[in-house]
């Protein structure tokens, strides 16, 4: 009877095959660990990119900062100049309004009836004091005023009897606001609620 002996074929096999599963997974293995170091030169090349950039941003920065102060200091001029030019501007608006406002009043004084001693304003208020020969005068001025396109909210502070040269006259006080025709703002400001603004 012949007898083979099969099993030295399958230890080789088996060997063999062990062999190539080792091989490839050292294959593998190297293969990832280039992959990894191609990789991390890409990635360190990209750093070395950045840090350049960073450093050529932050060089060009200092090289430009003389020139961004300078930029800073016009435009802090430049709103300074602005500021300057809205008080200039408000002055004048003022005065005009003022010397508007001091004709308004002398074209509405009866001479024969009434007399101002002083006119003073503080912002848009004006106080004006003076003398009358009565209560009748002193009212005929209000309403005049209150005819002004200038003036607003006119109402008598403080009435009393004076005596002078030997006469009983009305000594007053009179208070108003002052404003540019058609101001709404100063409209809105000076009209009580369920008033009319007088023009």
């Amino acid at each position: 009877m012949l007898q083979i002996n099969f099993l030295p074929v399958r230890q080789l096999k088996k060997r063999a095959k062990a062999k190539n599963q080792l091989t490839a997974f050292f294959l593998l293995l190297a293969l990832v660990v280039a992959l990894c170091a191609l990789a991390w030169l890409f990635q360190s090349n990209d750093i070395d990119v950045a840090r350049k950039e960073n450093s050529r941003l932050t060089e060009e920065r200092q090289r430009l900062q003389p020139t961004l102060a300078a930029i800073d200091q016009v435009n802090q001029a430049k709103e300074e100049l602005q500021r300057k030019t809205k008080v200039i501007e408000q002055l004048k608006k003022e005065s005009s309004l003022t010397v508007r406002v001091m004709d308004e009043v002398a074209s509405r004084v009866d001479s024969n009836r009434l007399w101002l001693d002083s006119i003073s304003q503080t912002g848009g208020t004006v106080d004006m004091k003076g003398i009358a020969l009565d209560n009748e005068s002193v009212a005929q001025f209000m309403t005049a005023l209150k005819d002004s396109p200038f003036v607003r909210d006119v109402s008598l502070v403080e009435s009393s009897q004076k005596l002078l040269a030997g006469r009983d006259l009305k000594s007053f006080t009179i208070s108003c606001r002052v404003a540019p025709p058609g101001n709404a703002e100063s409209d809105a400001q000076n009209t009580a609620p369920g008033k009319t603004a007088k023009r």
